[in-house]
């Protein structure tokens, strides 16, 4: 999905793979880790060859691997998009123990910015996490941990609206409509939006705004190829985008 998103918004993407996942529509069935020295050759091939204008993390499984990658892209100094992804929405469990501990210590000091969900914000800050003053709490909390900008999406709180904050020392409210639609990896899709328009040169909240339009559309253009969740369709290669 980060890949396609890539293509959407006319940058390329370039992946190393930190997990092979046994997954369909129905949901993830395990994750397997790539042996850390694996992650870091992959690295060494993407940096060795591109020109790296910003950077995006996903699902990272394991503490070893936050650490490859947290070394790599410090000495690199790429911007950093990171996406805290510890457990699936549904079906297996996508992180091993210690992993938000690392993404803590490793990951967000040198972050441009993280993308947490409510349940993901609530694993790294230990807050319980109902409604926008908590959200705003939380967003400080993860600001505190080294994360320059902080973007709480709302999706799992109640509202008719799909209220996003980001935190960049104010507070930004970004609403969006809440489409009744059991889509996966819509979480994926925004950070790797975010990262496609920053390495385009977009200053930070114009690319959020313009990323949470993109997956609300690719949202409303989704698909359902199995028999499971649907899958966001992003359009590609939209002139002016």
């Amino acid at each position: 999905m980060d890949l396609k998103c890539f293509a959407a918004a006319n940058v390329h993407g370039c992946s190393a793979l930190t997990a092979v996942t046994v997954q369909n529509t129905r949901g993830v069935r395990s994750a397997n880790p790539v042996a850390p020295r694996l992650v870091r050759y992959q690295l060494d091939a993407v940096f060795s060859d591109f020109e790296v204008s910003s950077a995006k993390t996903g699902m990272l499984c394991e503490a070893a691997i936050v650490k490859v990658v947290a070394d790599r892209l410090a000495k690199e100094g790429t911007p950093l998009v990171v996406d805290p992804v510890l457990a699936a929405t549904r079906g297996a469990a996508l992180a091993r123990p210690g992993l938000a501990g690392a993404i803590k210590k490793r990951l967000l000091p040198i972050a441009l910015l993280v993308t947490p969900n409510i349940p993901e914000a609530e694993a790294l800050t230990g807050m319980r996490i109902a409604g926008l003053g908590s959200m705003k709490r939380a967003c400080i909390a993860l600001r505190r941990f080294g994360a320059r900008n902080v973007l709480l999406k709302g999706g799992h709180a109640a509202g008719e609206k799909a209220t996003d904050l980001l935190y960049d020392g104010e507070f930004c409210v970004l609403l969006g409509p809440r489409l009744r639609r059991d889509v996966h990896g819509t979480g994926c899709m925004l950070s790797a939006f975010i990262a496609a328009y920053l390495a385009r040169g977009m200053p930070l909240k114009d690319a959020a705004l313009v990323a949470k339009a993109r997956v609300t559309e690719a949202i409303e253009r989704s698909t359902r190829p199995g028999g499971g969740r649907a899958i966001g369709m992003p359009m590609l290669f939209v002139a002016g985008r």
